[in-house]
């Protein structure tokens, strides 16, 4: 993981670059269970998601099947804040489902509930996806964890953009939560990945020279009516079209309170390491995304427990060696983040295996896919608040740019 030296940046002779903030948002893809079966549910016609937005208010939102909700943080300044407010979210939507006589869980696939069971949410923004994609939004019973990073300036993002791509497959790896698919065993253990390749402009961006030369393809693709805004570019880490941010989008969600915290400050920490390194006029090396695709697929198939390609010494490693080894090329950016406790949790992910290994524990345990889902759910209640009361009262009203932003998103 040597850094060289970019002739790009030796040649563009830059202007010195102000340090981006580094802030945090998360947004987590819930399942919405049948406490008596831990089937997937609709909450279409239970007041759960009108309850949440009194609560809750842009923090919470529908996804396009009535068995899902999608929760968003507020900008938080750092890790400590961050694991606070996906705290108090998670704590609140699981408070209210409990009144409405459901419960929650965070994992990327269902194991046995079918996609052709589920309700599209009643929306005009979903039923124009469901005409246009068909069969494959229709399919698309997936949930995910999107990370954001404060970067304010546009050119930075689409050079620390271009150089964490190598980094994102060892981050599936260790978010892995989808070895089922409708009852079935699929043998990988982020089937959700495959799901969502079935989109277009999914997977790994190409490189880009510079923000203008992204804009141009954006452009490119809302003349040729491709797209109507950049927010159909659903690339597993893009720059977000409205918001100062770059935002990991390859992640399947955890489990736990804890491992989702760990990511973030994983991911943090990578995009504060390379701009360290882009200040100085250095870059990690660029690869070709067929090559990321590669290792991309290791995480797909075995998470942890394969090996990936080190381009750098062409070859095979185990995949927890390369991730003790990313552990080590990030840590002299830990302490400034603020962020050593929350990252030293992956030591613990290592140890016990991702949401993937341990459903595929309880399964080899029970036989029994309810039971799988059952422990989903226990797995997604460790570490949330038994008071959300307390909260209530900081809760607030949002703008209504807020409000317009997240009516027009599609995860």
């Amino acid at each position: 993981m040597n850094p060289k030296r970019s002739k790009m940046n030796r040649i563009a002779g830059r202007n010195p670059l102000s340090r981006p903030s580094f802030t945090l948002g998360i947004e987590e893809e819930y399942m919405v269970l049948d406490p008596a079966t831990y089937g997937l549910k609709s909450h279409v016609n239970l007041e759960l998601l009108s309850r949440g937005k009194i609560l809750l208010h842009e923090n919470i939102k529908p996804e396009m099947h009535g068995s899902m909700l999608e929760i968003g943080t507020d900008i938080c300044k750092d890790i400590t804040q961050a694991r606070f407010e996906i705290t108090k979210i998670r704590s609140i939507v699981a408070h209210l489902a409990k009144q409405s006589g459901l419960v929650i869980g965070a994992s990327s696939t269902h194991p046995f509930s079918r996609w052709e069971e589920q309700e599209i949410y009643p929306d005009e923004r979903y039923y124009t996806v469901v005409k246009d994609m068909q069969i494959l939004a229709r399919s698309l019973l997936i949930f995910g964890m999107h990370i954001h990073v404060g970067i304010e300036d546009r050119e930075t993002q689409i050079q620390l953009m271009n150089e964490v791509r190598y980094f994102l497959p060892h981050i599936l790896a260790l978010t892995t939560s989808s070895p089922f698919w409708e009852g079935t065993d699929t043998g990988l253990k982020s089937f959700r990945s495959k799901i969502f390749e079935r989109f277009p402009r999914t997977n790994m961006p190409d490189f880009f020279g510079s923000w203008e030369e992204y804009s141009s393809f954006v452009d490119l693709l809302v003349r040729t009516n491709c797209i109507d805004n950049a927010k159909k570019i659903w690339w597993d880490v893009r720059p977000h079209p409205n918001f100062p941010t770059l935002e990991i989008r390859i992640c399947d969600i955890p489990m736990r309170i804890d491992e989702t915290i760990a990511i973030v400050a994983l991911v943090q920490a990578i995009i504060a390491k390379l701009f360290s390194l882009y200040e100085k006029n250095l870059s990690f090396r660029l690869y070709r995304s067929s090559l990321v695709m590669e290792n991309k697929w290791r995480a797909v198939r075995y998470g942890l427990d394969g090996k990936m390609i080190d381009f750098g010494k062409q070859a095979e490693v185990p995949t927890r060696d390369l991730i003790l080894e990313l552990l080590h090329f990030v840590d002299d950016v830990v302490d400034d983040l603020g962020s050593r406790k929350e990252i030293n949790y992956i030591y613990t992910m290592l140890e016990r295996g991702t949401g993937a290994d341990r459903q595929l524990r309880v399964f080899e345990e029970t036989g029994s896919m309810e039971a799988v889902a059952e422990y989903i759910h226990r797995e997604t209640n460790m570490g949330l608040f038994d008071d959300v009361s307390q909260f209530l009262p900081e809760l607030h009203r949002p703008s209504q740019e807020t409000l317009d932003e997240k009516n027009t998103s599609l995860s």
